[in-house]
């Protein structure tokens, strides 16, 4: 059995039906509103509340800052990289774009990172299983519920699946402070996975080399790059307006704008 805690966390894995839940947990002490409309919502969704004291939710969730909700799930079935291979039903036809980390171990910054995925239109994500969080009670609390509503699959060797991306047509971009192009200079309209990096060491060697492309933020401060969370959400939201700008003009929707002139041919490294 799995432990969520916090509003957004349950309430998000409540509204997206891919958890089996057990039951919940409140706290007796606490009486509100929000607490209130995410009790409906488990009776409307057939699973079972229960309250106990403040301590008692704390021990369960072994982490205080459970805002009075806990709630015991099975595990979800893990995606393996072939399930993020074709694109969610909700977008069939548009260009795709994947996240990949690089080994990111703070479960703080993963949660994060998830929940910029989710907000900018990310298809799917790809975790590495050794020397990473995994998606942990934090994890999850961090993302506000985000990592409930995205295809997150878990690989032993990310170079070999990145290959295995290639092949599905995706371009595969590094975000690396040794990159030759600014981020803001690339198309990224196309159907793409941005590569982040581990925390202070950025991208292993071998995943470095499987990028086509490798982007860097330019900085104008003494600091040499940002927290991997901050970089990918300027890069993945960079992406995001690109994109929703490309499907607005594509729809019409921009009267009076010119004519999107056609992206540049890009290649890759080496080629």
């Amino acid at each position: 059995m799995e432990v969520l805690y916090g509003l957004h966390p349950v309430e998000e894995a409540l509204k997206a039906g891919r958890r089996r839940f057990d039951h919940v947990l409140v706290a007796q002490e606490r009486h509100d509103a929000r607490l209130a409309q995410l009790v409906l919502l488990c009776r409307q969704s057939g699973v079972r509340v229960r309250q106990e004291s403040r301590e008692q939710l704390t021990l369960t969730a072994q982490n205080p800052a459970h805002q009075g909700v806990v709630a015991l799930v099975y595990p979800q079935e893990s995606l393996s990289i072939e399930d993020l291979f074709t694109p969610q039903p909700a977008t069939p036809g548009a260009a795709r774009l994947l996240l990949a980390l690089d080994g990111v171990e703070d479960p703080q910054n993963l949660g994060a990172l998830l929940r910029v995925a989710d907000g900018a239109g990310v298809d799917g994500i790809v975790l590495t299983e050794r020397r990473a969080a995994p998606l942990s009670p934090v994890a999850v609390k961090a993302s506000a519920g985000a990592a409930e509503h995205l295809r997150i699959a878990r690989v032993v060797n990310l170079v070999r699946s990145l290959e295995e991306l290639k092949k599905q047509n995706l371009w595969i971009i590094g975000l690396d402070e040794r990159g030759s192009c600014d981020y803001d200079q690339f198309d990224f309209t196309g159907n793409l996975v941005l590569v982040l990096g581990r925390e202070g060491e950025g991208l292993h060697d071998l995943v470095r080399k499987t990028c086509d492309h490798l982007l860097r933020i330019p900085m104008a401060g003494g600091v040499s790059s940002l927290n991997v969370s901050a970089a990918g959400a300027v890069v993945l939201y960079e992406a995001f307006r690109q994109r929703r700008n490309a499907a607005r003009s594509a729809a019409g929707a921009l009267p009076g704008a010119a004519p999107a002139s056609k992206p540049k041919k890009q290649k890759g490294l080496g080629s």
